[in-house]
């Protein structure tokens, strides 16, 4: 399999309701419960990409684009975007639906780096 079908197979989404346990007081979707969420996905696809034990070491900017309120669909879409020795670095995106209505939009986007590691818990190559 070449690098860019693992790569177009690894891609993975995760969609949920935003309910109101989950939102701040602006009832809109808290931001750390949203970045759990990009972290999950983004966790998933780079694990499906390498099939590795992983961490998340780093987030590259988060960039909450748009208030999420409650009763909102939300899809996060996961995927690699870059492969490193030892790392995997993945884009996510979060689209936001309004429950009764036609269409989406991309509400929070970002970038998630993950490393292999071995038994011992150092670093090995992803490939």
């Amino acid at each position: 399999m070449t690098l860019e079908e693992r790569i177009e197979e690894s891609e993975t989404r995760l969609c949920t309701t935003v309910f109101p346990f989950l939102t701040n007081h602006h009832d809109t979707l808290f931001g750390g419960k949203a970045m759990a969420i990009m972290d999950e996905v983004s966790f998933m696809a780079a694990t499906r990409f390498c099939r590795k034990r992983l961490v998340t070491v780093s987030t590259d900017r988060i960039d909450f684009e748009k208030a999420i309120p409650s009763g909102s669909i939300i899809e996060a879409v996961a995927r690699v975007h870059n492969v490193g020795r030892t790392s995997v670095k993945v884009k996510v995106e979060v689209y936001l639906e309004k429950m009764y209505e036609e269409g989406r939009e991309l509400a929070i986007q970002g970038m998630f780096t993950f490393v292999a590691l071995g038994e011992d818990k150092n670093p090995i190559p992803v490939l």
